[in-house]
């Protein structure tokens, strides 16, 4: 990943003090920009819809194939951590 930053709280899961990692698989395209995000270990609470918010605008340097960007797929880990 070359840009982006931590996801926002869900409002329910930080009054309920709750903490997690989601996983996400996406493809991580050609020009570095995250495709067929899907989740493959949710928390709830809201923190999953902000974690696809927040994955949404990363931008990933491009896996290269013989001089050339080529699409990867890729797994995730998303933190949600109250300070």
């Amino acid at each position: 990943m070359i840009y982006g930053h931590d996801p926002e709280y869900s409002e329910t899961a930080r009054q309920a003090g709750f903490e997690g990692s989601c996983v996400l698989r996406l493809t991580v395209g050609a020009d570095g920009k995250p495709y067929d995000i899907g989740e493959l270990n949710t928390l709830g609470m809201g923190l999953d819809e902000k974690a696809l918010e927040a994955v949404r605008q990363y931008r990933f340097k491009p896996a290269m194939e013989n001089g050339h960007p080529v699409p990867v797929q890729v797994n995730v880990e998303v933190n949600f951590q109250i300070f």
